[in-house]
């Protein structure tokens, strides 16, 4: 088309394009495309004895299907996620206000680089300083002794309790970075004008603020969801295996059985239910947007 400025532009500039573009092609193809795509040939080959045989078997699907456990790591996979996410949200978005809206601008960059200290810390290291703060000796139990709350130490850690509040301290540092993004776009020009037609402040936030902030709510919504269903490390250290993730799961078939087609096959369920998020978030996104 004589419109189209793909097909105006010159060689010269195509082929700079595509050069440009190349390595971050590259990158994506060997590291996401071609891993992706032996997994999922690994998830449809079966194990005889030791022996790998390639084939196109769902009998690993089948025994996903078909094992209790499984749907249970599943199951609680999806109650931690969704947990921890709506935690996260709700405290993220009082302290992304605070800090846009109540701090002085030339404090702000030093209340985000307080909020994001915890990204600087081994989230292995993260993981065992909760364990030691829930930990029957530890600071929660000892100070609710010493407000005569308990009479004796309560078990916190080696739980879901122990697991949700080691992630919901991280990502609700990742939910106020986008969130706080979003409100420091937001004209106040809108807030003015919603008063100005004798909206009260939480009128002017629920039908005002709130939608115009939702894409930063569900970005780092999304983000937290994805990197939560897919965290081992975590559930492994604060949980203390009483409850199995798929993650977890996942693990036991690579690191006890050798299990590599039923563990590929767990990979692939996994981020089935991540693209499920995602389009829900996507066609979500699209109908705020109309």
């Amino acid at each position: 088309m004589a419109g189209d400025p793909v097909a105006v532009m010159p060689l010269r500039d195509r082929t700079l394009g595509w050069g440009l573009a190349a390595p971050a092609l590259l990158w994506t193809v060997a590291f996401f495309v071609v891993p992706f795509v032996v997994m999922g040939a690994m998830s449809l080959a079966t194990l005889d004895g030791r022996t790998l045989v390639w084939g196109l078997s769902l009998s690993n699907y089948a025994e996903i299907a078909d094992k209790a456990y499984i749907w249970r790591a599943i199951l609680v996979s999806l109650e931690i996620t969704l947990t921890v996410t709506a935690l996260s949200v709700l405290l993220a978005y009082p302290l992304a206000w605070i800090i846009a809206f109540r701090v002085p601008q030339r404090w702000q960059r030093l209340a985000l680089l307080l909020a994001i200290l915890p990204f600087w810390t081994s989230y292995v290291v993260r993981s065992y300083a909760w364990l030691l703060v829930l930990a029957r000796e530890g600071v929660v139990n000892q100070t609710l002794m010493t407000l005569g709350l308990i009479a004796e130490p309560i078990t916190l850690a080696n739980t879901r309790i122990a697991t949700v509040t080691g992630f919901v301290h991280f990502f609700v540092m990742l939910l106020t970075l986008t969130i706080f993004a979003n409100l420091v776009q937001l004209s106040p020009n809108y807030r003015r004008a919603a008063m100005d037609l004798g909206a009260n402040a939480f009128q002017t936030f629920w039908h005002v603020v709130l939608p115009l902030t939702l894409p930063g709510i569900v970005t780092g919504a999304f983000l937290t969801f994805v990197l939560c269903i897919g965290d081992y490390i975590t559930p492994q250290i604060l949980g203390g295996n009483n409850e199995l993730t798929v993650p977890q799961v996942i693990m036991v078939q690579l690191g006890r059985r050798a299990d590599f087609p039923l563990a590929s096959a767990l990979a692939i369920v996994l981020m089935g239910l991540v693209t499920l998020a995602y389009l829900a978030c996507a066609r979500w996104l699209r109908l705020d947007r109309i």
